[in-house]
């Protein structure tokens, strides 16, 4: 291992699916997913697993107000989906909204020095890189994640009964992905000084 000095970080980041599906979640629900574990990941002992995101992409399914002539100047409301992600110690929370029509958003949680990736480190020494790159087994376990849905009915000019709005939930389409890491590091040399 190299002492203190400039290093370049370079590497790559890949994904492996650990779950995935379409469910139909109604308003105010959360799904849960959980048993997900690395032992069902082939060589998961020796991927540097960096972190987990889920990935969720929505649609609407608002019913009411389709009809232009009694129903003029309605819109869809707009839909709050919400992801979290857990590992560990280690959880986070995104939310996106479908706006009236389709969304797709994610919740990345991460337990490593991603600022390093493709820079040059000075200071420090390739073994203290490492640590900071490197999960040295933190990413093998259980992992769980959450998706819930917060519906909203949207607006209506009319008031006749016929138009009348409502949303009772959206279906999401889900993946859970690990996050890996294969990096390198080498010494930066300074092209003027040689």
């Amino acid at each position: 291992m190299g002492g203190v000095g400039d290093y370049n970080v370079n590497g790559n980041l890949s994904y492996v699916g650990i779950a995935d599906g379409i469910e139909y979640i109604a308003d105010g629900e959360t799904l849960m997913i959980d048993d997900l574990h690395t032992d069902a990941v082939d060589g998961a002992e020796d991927m540097n697993i960096v972190g987990v995101r889920v990935v969720m992409s929505y649609g609407e399914d608002e019913s009411g107000g389709n009809n232009p002539v009694l129903c003029p100047g309605g819109q869809d409301g707009a839909d709050t989906i919400s992801g979290t992600a857990m590992h560990a110690g280690f959880n986070g929370t995104a939310e996106g909204q479908n706006n009236g029509g389709g969304g797709t958003h994610d919740v990345t949680v991460e337990w490593f020095n991603s600022s390093m990736v493709g820079a040059t480190v000075s200071g420090l020494s390739e073994s203290e890189i490492i640590s900071q790159i490197d999960s040295m087994g933190a990413g093998l376990g259980s992992y769980s994640a959450e998706i819930s849905v917060d519906a909203e009915a949207g607006n209506e000019v009319s008031a006749l009964p016929q138009c009348e709005r409502s949303d009772d939930g959206e279906e999401v389409t889900y993946s859970v992905e690990l996050i890996v890491f294969d990096y390198t590091i080498a010494p930066a040399f300074d092209e003027s000084e040689l």
